[in-house]
């Protein structure tokens, strides 16, 4: 089934070219280091890049190449040890806990390979999740609703808001999962593997959804093992122990000294 998500509002945090030097996101010299005991994994080792706004960048490398944890600091899910990530203009590590959390919210929609869904929740409340998030905690309107159900729409399953996800095919779980990624109006999807559980049909519609996003002018950045996906963004990052090994587009990939 192919699905057409009609133009959305202009993201929350998206901004002109000049807001920001134009950036969504900025990596400047990041490490992130874990201690296990008396042993250091160094999991990033100095990552610098940038992300214009409205970019499509897929991230790919090997197992324990550093780009889960990439990706983890750039959904502000995880701080780095040390370096500067500037999200949305603002420098994360002079942020309490509490403010990194409200502009990751305002700015931020996740995607995951297993999609992260409630089981007892039905599609409807599972979209309405990141509005209990919000600054002040505010009830969920009325209004609140009426954008959960025409997000349902614009994916294909405003005929299954009562719906759990068990009784949802893999595709049409990913599908609330990007309609919940939506709801609160983000500039920046991240997306960590979206059509790895998915067959070769319904990978299809899925990118073909990311791909409508992107040219409404949001920011996806998506981690992921398989090429024909990875084709679909506009860049590739190839990770390799910690660092960026090489970025550009298949087969004029530049080698990062």
């Amino acid at each position: 089934m192919s699905t057409t998500i009609e133009p959305l509002p202009q993201p929350s945090g998206a901004g002109s070219p000049d807001d920001h030097g134009g950036y969504a996101a900025r990596l400047l010299e990041v490490h992130k280091n874990y201690h296990l005991g008396e042993h250091v994994v160094r999991a990033l080792r100095g990552v610098s890049i940038d992300f214009p706004h409205g970019d499509y960048v897929a991230i790919m490398g090997s197992s324990g190449s550093g780009k889960s944890t990439l990706l983890n600091l750039l959904g502000a899910l995880d701080r780095p040890s040390s370096g500067e990530y500037i999200l949305g203009g603002q420098y994360v590590s002079q942020l309490t806990d509490d403010d990194l959390s409200a502009i990751r919210n305002q700015l931020i929609g996740f995607i995951f390979q297993s999609y992260n869904l409630i089981p007892q929740y039905t599609v409807l409340e599972n979209i309405q999740v990141p509005l209990n998030y919000r600054p002040g905690r505010r009830d969920i309107s009325a209004e609140d609703t009426e954008r959960c159900e025409f997000l349902a729409g614009q994916v294909g399953l405003a005929d299954r808001l009562d719906h759990r996800p068990f009784q949802l095919s893999g595709g049409q779980q990913q599908r609330v999962a990007i309609a919940r990624a939506l709801v609160n109006n983000p500039e920046i999807i991240l997306a960590d593997e979206p059509t790895g559980n998915l067959d070769s049909t319904t990978e299809g519609e899925i990118m073909q959804l990311l791909g409508q996003l992107n040219e409404e002018g949001r920011t996806i950045i998506m981690v992921t093992h398989e090429t024909s996906v990875a084709r679909r963004a506009k860049r590739q990052i190839i990770m390799k122990d910690g660092l960026i090994a090489s970025e550009g587009l298949f087969g004029v990939e530049t080698e990062v000294k």
